[in-house]
């Protein structure tokens, strides 16, 4: 948890006040019982009202100076709380979106976002709570055994007993505490996942009647927390009583042998009483400290997670000297080899082949071949294991990944759209686009029609993933944000398949003549998607099998033949 605590370093200014406001604060109410005990011995029983009264006024004074410390230290403490929050998210989301796939992969959505919430929330708590009860507590019990000494120090062996009995219970519960609260921060990752999957799965849960077996599942997940939590409130309800036992016996302590010593002249009534007052400073001091440690074990694991997201160095980083390039962006494939991580098997295998500008090339395969992977290392997603891929001529991992993806426009397999209306994910790709760049873009896509009929227009609101479309519109509308960018190179990830034959013949005509001068790359199913381009590429299992056009492809490439014949009758092929 320390090495969080460095994000508090802006803030060291306001956490020296901080410490100095406690400081006074404590003081404050460590010198209140000894002039206490200075009113009961030398004014209530010598009868010296004047003195009294001249003590009580400057206990009143004391007590206002402890007061405002108090509230100012409470204003500094959350200022400076919740600013660490705001540092420590920020920096996590910095962190996270210069994230690899890879990464992503690795941690999963549900638990970065579990820690970039739930734990930032916890380790931001207990940030609020050490700021005031962790400074407190050991100058109040510290600066209590001394005030206390100097009472009565033959008295003072009470405590020595008492101190290192609370200690020995505070420890016990924390060592069995700490492992549950570590195990509640993975079980609220599951119940996200679960929660995020039935979610964001609904459809295909109702569909096959999987209602019920989704909400087992969630409720496993849930009962599980619930049971760690018991467990956890359980050791914390063994403290308290704890605590409060020790105290109270504490307390009878220091007044059975106080007495005796008030009966035998070794000590007077003012300074017994201010004695009790100490040891409840010192004991309420422990208690501080006993309820931090129900805090902290919780704080630790979510602090832990926590530093594991900023300590993770992304997998893809810009070169020390960026390059860049003023060539056409054509696009060269050279011996490229790329294993996912922790994979055993190659996904592409010695991938050779250019796209050239002003061309179409498509890329074709059976489910599974490599062809969406091979796109997804285009704009460096992921980095190959061994070989090259060039764009205009100089190697992706020799630019910058802002310039190397400034000059390509991408439109994923899966489609996502965002909350927001229709203009402002169109933005997305290009926030510089004017009416007339959109208006192209929606035309060449097909899109305009059917965003006519919305209502609004441009202007119609999405929901989140764009729900509140179909599929070949999610499509349309992918294809159109991507085409507001003026692109070198486009990249169509089976962009096409959940539109009709139809659309798609007159979207790849609007295409040819709109990004006729850019380097086009189509990975598509259909035949009749890939059938026109100027280079086909037929992959199987991570290999180029084989290339060429439609026509040569049907002469001398088998795959390629198995795929026609599956797709069309004898006539169309012919």
């Amino acid at each position: 948890m320390i090495k969080i605590f460095r994000f508090l370093k802006p803030w060291n200014r306001s956490i020296a006040i901080l410490l100095a406001l406690v400081f006074f604060q404590v003081l404050a109410d460590l010198f209140l019982p000894t002039l206490m005990a200075d009113i009961i011995d030398q004014g209530v029983m010598l009868g010296d009202t004047a003195f009294i009264l001249r003590i009580g006024g400057i206990m009143l004074l004391i007590t206002l100076f402890s007061i405002t410390c108090a509230v100012v230290a409470s204003w500094i403490s959350a200022t400076v709380a919740a600013g660490f929050g705001q540092h420590l998210r920020s920096a996590v989301f910095t962190k996270v979106s210069k994230f690899s796939l890879h990464e992503f992969d690795q941690f999963g959505a549900s638990t970065l976002i579990t820690r970039a919430t739930n734990d930032i929330t916890q380790v931001q708590m207990v940030a609020l709570v050490i700021a005031r009860m962790l400074l407190m507590a050991p100058m109040m019990a510290i600066g209590g055994v001394i005030m206390a000494y100097s009472q009565d120090p033959p008295l003072t062996w009470v405590l020595a007993v008492a101190v290192p009995v609370l200690i020995t219970l505070v420890v016990l519960i924390a060592r069995k505490a700490i492992p549950l609260f570590a195990s509640i921060q993975i079980k609220i990752d599951r119940l996200n996942g679960n929660l995020r999957e039935g979610l964001s799965g609904v459809r295909v849960i109702r569909a096959f009647n999987r209602v019920d077996h989704e909400q087992e599942r969630f409720e496993k997940s849930s009962v599980d927390l619930s049971d760690t939590y018991i467990d956890v409130n359980r050791l914390m309800a063994l403290m308290m009583p704890g605590l409060m036992l020790v105290m109270n016996l504490t307390t009878l302590a220091v007044l059975w042998f106080g007495f005796a010593r008030i009966e035998v002249g070794s000590l007077q009534l003012g300074s017994m009483i201010a004695f009790t007052q100490y040891a409840m400073q010192i004991l309420f001091a422990f208690m501080l400290m006993a309820m931090m440690f129900s805090i902290l074990p919780r704080a630790q694991a979510a602090a832990v997670r926590v530093d594991e997201v900023l300590n993770t160095d992304p997998g893809i980083v810009d070169p020390a000297n960026p390059q860049s390039s003023t060539t056409s962006a054509s696009i060269e494939f050279k011996s490229a080899n790329f294993r996912y991580p922790g994979a055993e098997a190659l996904a592409l295998k010695n991938v050779s082949f250019r796209a050239e500008p002003g061309q179409v090339t498509a890329i074709i395969g059976s489910t599974g071949a490599g062809k969406s992977t091979l796109l997804r290392i285009i704009p460096r997603f992921y980095d190959i294991e061994s070989g090259q891929i060039e764009v205009g001529g100089v190697e992706t991992r020799e630019y910058s990944q802002h310039e190397l993806r400034g000059r390509i426009a991408y439109v994923p397999q899966q489609v996502t759209l965002f909350s927001g209306s229709v203009k402002s994910n169109l933005l997305v790709a290009n926030p510089a686009a004017d009416a007339e760049r959109l208006t192209i873009a929606t035309t060449t896509a097909q899109a305009t029609p059917f965003i006519e009929e919305l209502d609004g227009g441009l202007d119609h609101e999405l929901q989140q993933g764009g729900k509140n479309l179909s599929g070949g519109q999610k499509q349309r509308l992918a294809i159109a944000r991507a085409l507001s960018r003026s692109a070198e190179v486009y990249l169509f990830d089976d962009s096409f398949s959940a539109l009709d034959f139809t659309t798609d013949a007159k979207l790849r005509a609007a295409l040819k003549t709109e990004i006729c001068d850019a380097t086009v790359i189509i990975v598509a199913q259909r035949i009749g998607t890939v059938m026109d381009a100027d280079q086909i590429l037929v992959m199987d299992e991570g290999e180029i099998v084989g290339r060429g056009t439609h026509a040569q492809l049907l002469e001398d490439c088998p795959t390629y033949q198995e795929i026609v014949a599956s797709q069309l009758r004898a006539e169309d092929v012919a």
